[in-house]
């Protein structure tokens, strides 16, 4: 069984990394695929236990979850890059910024936070992890992802978030809430040295406005962007905003 997280890979260029969140899959970021493969060679690696890594045993850290996505783009030849990250996806791009500083041209961090608690989140980790042993997975992932968007179930894309979570396994979901408890880079932040843009949506019920500002002032010279009238899955809820937004950051001159 291979031990090399699967992957989704379209377009050609600069290589852009887009990495996603708890529960998710590459299908989150199609809007962002569609896009930006006209210009970018855009890889979107899926967690440990997750969709195309269902097969994987997930990790209990995010430094493992980090260290396998660097053993996927050596395996792919891919030395140099740019790196998103939404939600759990953004502390993995933290700590590979943290890693290896010298392979990340740019960084965004979407979502996210520099603390694994998540102090301002809908529930706590503790709640999560009972939720999704009484009462399985997929209704606890359910009501999760309705908290994602401003519509909740309403949402077009919610069915992607439920489709998505239908294949993560228990263990892979479970092991994500522990690798968040023990996960806090706050003291790193002034090690991150590339650019680097913050994108919060203001409805965030996942991760509170303390959360991106941690690392808008924490990371030196760093950018941010708030979406207005967004909940934690702004990509998705307006993906053309979202998309102009990200394109100005890793090219100013391509923005129109």
């Amino acid at each position: 069984m291979t031990t090399q997280l699967g992957y989704q890979r379209s377009g050609s260029g600069k290589t852009l990394v887009m990495q996603h969140g708890y529960l998710g899959s590459s299908a989150l970021w199609q809007a962002q695929i569609d896009y930006f493969s006209r210009e970018y060679d855009v890889i979107t690696p899926e967690l440990a236990g997750h969709g195309l890594s269902a097969h994987m045993q997930g990790p209990e850290s995010i430094a493992e979850a980090a260290q396998l996505v660097f053993d996927l783009l050596d395996e792919l030849g891919v030395k140099e890059f740019m790196l998103i990250g939404h939600s759990m996806g953004g502390m993995i791009v933290q700590q590979m910024a943290l890693m290896q500083p010298a392979r990340i041209s740019r960084l965004v961090c979407f979502g996210t936070g520099p603390v694994g608690l998540l102090p301002n989140r809908f529930e706590t980790l503790a709640e999560s992890r009972r939720r999704i042993e009484n009462e399985g997975l997929q209704n606890a992932a359910a009501r999760i992802a309705a908290t994602w968007f401003i519509d909740g179930e309403k949402a077009p894309g919610y069915a992607v978030c439920i489709d998505a979570a239908s294949q993560v396994t228990t263990q892979a979901a479970l092991a994500c809430l522990s690798a968040w408890e023990d996960w806090n880079v706050v003291d790193q932040l002034d090690k991150v040295s590339m650019p680097t843009l913050v994108i919060w949506g203001d409805r965030d019920r996942s991760y509170g406005w303390s959360q991106p500002q941690a690392l808008w002032q924490g990371i030196p010279g760093c950018q941010l962007a708030v979406m207005p009238g967004c909940a934690h899955n702004a990509h998705m809820e307006k993906a053309g905003i979202f998309n102009l937004i990200l394109q100005d950051f890793l090219d100013p001159s391509s923005a129109s």
